[in-house]
């Protein structure tokens, strides 16, 4: 290598197989040259890694001395030298100048401490219709600003195409073990700290969907999980000295109430337009009509409606009510 890479790309790879060869290639092949990648052997039985016929200067194999995907990261952090970290996984495809993009826009963006990618999910056995909704908002919230409406919704950021300033990372502490995913929980810290995440424009990795996924076999990457990260982050930020409205009676706001109960937030009622559910109570809590919210002060309402395009209603109308979202309102799924 003719000089010190600017970007370390840092792979963990834990019986990757067939699709190992694939993603080691699209990194090679980017067309920004000046990086190294760093992949980081997470105990692999299957020897994926042994049977790489790739010879590279610029790739460094380590292993691991921990188990876990979240340790391999961290390794492969503590070896890099680039002044960038950009996360790749071991069994998806970079598109060719997804390095020089992500590059570009941190260095136009200097506001922005972690450049993410929008992506093309897909699959040897084609792509229902879930991860295709999933894909089309994935690749609809990129700006720093649509990425923390949407923040307490889904994860916005696909991990394997995270790129961070250096410093951001060492400021966030890097991915860390908790109760739910890692990637997700790393979002939210930054979250916490203001510091602001966006996506270039256009397509820049090439997402796979398999069984063995970790994100399929982790308890960690469950729905429960997702919500109770929700919840404990929510309650750290907007909802501090706040007393909580649920916009939603169905299973999802009747989900947040109880997890925000166990984070001790004062829960004050409930709001609902159907007719037969007003005037009653749930949780021992009261259900009012939509015109309650103009009887608002320092409330802050959280809406917990799962049913597709409730959400950009309720945005509507608390917007011509001139509620502020992320200080009066947030959506949460």
């Amino acid at each position: 290598m003719s000089r010190k890479p600017l970007i370390s790309v840092v792979m963990p790879v834990h019986n990757a197989g067939v699709f190992l060869p694939d993603a080691v290639e699209s990194i090679l092949q980017q067309s920004y040259p000046h990086f190294e990648l760093i992949m980081v052997d997470d105990h692999s039985t299957d020897g994926a890694i042994e049977q790489l016929s790739i010879h590279d200067p610029r790739i460094k194999i380590i292993p691991s001395s921990t188990c876990g995907v979240v340790h391999a990261m961290r390794q492969g952090v503590r070896e890099a030298k680039g002044e960038y970290i950009a996360r790749m996984d071991a069994d998806d495809e970079a598109l060719p100048h997804r390095l020089q993009l992500q590059l570009d826009y941190l260095a136009n963006n200097p506001e922005i401490g972690i450049a993410a990618a929008q992506v093309e999910i897909f699959s040897d056995n084609g792509v229902d219709q879930g991860f295709q909704h999933y894909q089309q908002w994935l690749n609809n919230v990129c700006t720093p600003v649509e990425i923390s409406k949407e923040l307490f919704i889904e994860s916005p950021l696909p991990n394997p195409t995270v790129m961070f300033r250096r410093d951001v990372y060492q400021q966030l502490g890097g991915y860390q073990d908790s109760e739910w995913a890692e990637d997700y929980d790393c979002w939210l810290r930054a979250d916490v700290q203001k510091i602001k995440m966006g996506k270039p424009e256009g397509v820049l990795l090439r997402w796979r969907n398999h069984e063995n996924r970790l994100t399929h076999n982790d308890e960690r990457y469950s729905q429960n999980n997702f919500m109770r990260a929700k919840a404990h982050y929510l309650a750290r930020t907007h909802l501090k000295d706040k007393e909580v409205i649920i916009w939603g009676t169905g299973p999802t706001g009747i989900k947040v109430h109880d997890l925000l109960q166990e984070e001790n937030i004062k829960m004050k009622g409930f709001i609902e337009i159907n007719s037969r559910r007003i005037g009653g109570e749930k949780r021992g809590l009261p259900v009012w009509p939509i015109d309650y919210v103009e009887t608002l002060s320092n409330e802050i309402i959280i809406g917990a409606v799962g049913s597709r395009g409730a959400r950009e209603e309720i945005r509507t109308y608390l917007e011509e009510k001139e509620f502020k979202e992320g200080e009066q309102f947030i959506f949460i799924a």
